[in-house]
């Protein structure tokens, strides 16, 4: 009777499939985690969050043509007496929503002298899954007070015209219809007062 012949793993042939269980771990935690972030633009602390368009208008240049229906009614560049503040928004960006009390704040300043007027956008509504729409942008406007027109974009064509690296785009734009300041992010109202003073 022939003897069982019985091979021993070695301690590094034991330790593969925990490596591997561990790696797949890894990578299924790293998948998660930017699911969550891409879903969730309000905790990815930046600047200014990000847009997929970015225009090449730079200060100087002739401002883009646009005509909107706001909030306040219908809005059309070309017709503008004043100067014009366009603030480009996501109803979904956290800088937009804070943002809004300084806009707000320059609307009762500067509302005389100067238009502003919010244009959506993004693609996508508040809640980072849905398609944005006009009851989206309506109740961004409610849950944040906003005073000023805003209008919603179904066709994002502003936001390709005037867009920067991230939402909110703010561009002043002088009474010759000429680009006077462009900036983006959560813009500090000192620095906005200062651009408005200067298109005056």
């Amino acid at each position: 009777m022939k003897a069982k012949v019985t091979t021993r793993r070695s301690p590094a042939d034991r330790r593969k499939p925990v490596i591997v269980i561990t790696l797949c771990i890894i990578a299924v935690a790293l998948v998660v985690t930017v699911a969550v972030l891409s879903r969730n633009p309000s905790i990815v602390p930046k600047a200014a969050t990000e847009a997929h368009a970015q225009s090449t208008i730079k200060v100087g240049d002739a401002a883009p043509a646009f005509a909107v229906s706001t909030t306040a009614g219908p809005f059309d560049l070309a017709t503008a007496k004043t100067p014009v503040m366009l603030e480009v928004f996501a109803t979904w960006c956290p800088h937009c929503q804070r943002v809004t009390k300084t806009i707000d704040e320059l609307y009762r300043k500067f509302g005389k002298q100067i238009t502003i007027v919010g244009v959506s956008g993004s693609a996508v509504g508040a809640d980072g899954n849905e398609p944005a729409s006009q009851a989206d942008v309506i109740a961004f406007g409610q849950k944040y007070g906003v005073s000023y027109p805003i209008a919603y974009d179904p066709d994002i064509k502003v936001a390709a015209a005037y867009m920067q690296s991230g939402f909110p785009t703010i561009v002043v734009i002088k009474a010759d219809k000429t680009i006077s300041y462009i900036g983006d992010g959560e813009l500090q109202q000192a620095t906005l007062e200062t651009a408005i003073k200067a298109a005056l």
